[in-house]
């Protein structure tokens, strides 16, 4: 008996395949939090001064407007100016955090999407109550170990957990890890520890001569580090929001 639903297969041995796959990626933006509601002329120097200075970390990332500092900057017009002076000093800004709901119209008016990222994401009430939940289990950390040097270029990440690497870093790769990272060897690269927002986590490192160094978003670059640290072992952390280094004796 022929099979009529013969006609819906590939002929030839061949296989149908999707045209497309979705992958979830580690994405490291830049978030820019604005402080004034009138941004002016002192707000565009101290922009240029930071991209002076940090060149390398901001020109050519992606990068966010943090409006949690400024609940009143509704002007369109300053919104527009604040957008356009950014874009044209080559940051690619992408869209806005910490909006409130006339600043995140204003925003995608003017082109930029609202992101929400970790804990600023807002909890869903239910609309009844809920029947009792079954207890949650806490997924245990990922530690990822690498046993070998970081060339430029390549960028490994943990995503879950703590990041080990066995090497040196080089110039032009990148490290991250939502938890701590641990360099035995040089960091000549980039390394943010925290990624996910933890502000304990720490960086480790045998001999600095990093192209940066980040945790929970704050960062320093070659330029700010101090040049008595180069070379030496040393750990990084946060404390007061200020990403502090010290050398281990």
């Amino acid at each position: 008996m022929q099979d009529n639903d013969a006609r819906h297969w590939p002929t030839g041995g061949s296989v149908r395949t999707e045209p497309f796959q979705v992958r979830g990626r580690f994405l490291t933006a830049i978030a820019i939090r604005i402080d004034v509601e009138s941004p002016d002329e002192s707000f565009y120097a101290a922009l240029d001064e930071k991209i002076k200075t940090a060149a390398n970390l901001l020109i050519g990332a992606p990068v966010l407007l943090d409006l949690a500092a400024v609940p009143g900057l509704v002007s369109r017009d300053l919104l527009h100016n604040v957008i356009r002076a950014i874009r044209s000093k080559g940051l690619l800004l992408f869209g806005v955090q910490n909006a409130n709901p006339q600043q995140k119209a204003l925003a995608e008016e003017l082109g930029l999407i609202q992101v929400l990222i970790g804990r600023d994401t807002p909890l869903q009430q239910p609309a009844r109550a809920a029947p009792p939940r079954r207890q949650r289990l806490v997924e245990p950390p990922e530690n990822k170990i690498i046993r070998r040097h970081v060339r430029s270029g390549q960028m490994v990440v943990a995503e879950r957990g703590d990041l080990t690497i066995v090497g040196s870093v080089s110039s032009g790769a990148e490290v991250v890890a939502s938890g701590n990272i641990h360099i035995y060897g040089t960091l000549r690269g980039r390394a943010m520890a925290g990624a996910t927002g933890d502000a304990s986590a720490r960086i480790f490192c045998s001999k600095l001569e990093a192209e940066l160094l980040a945790i929970s978003g704050l960062f320093k670059t070659s330029e700010t580090i101090d040049s008595d640290l180069r070379g030496c072992n040393v750990q990084a952390f946060l404390e007061d929001e200020t990403l502090c280094i010290e050398r281990f004796v």
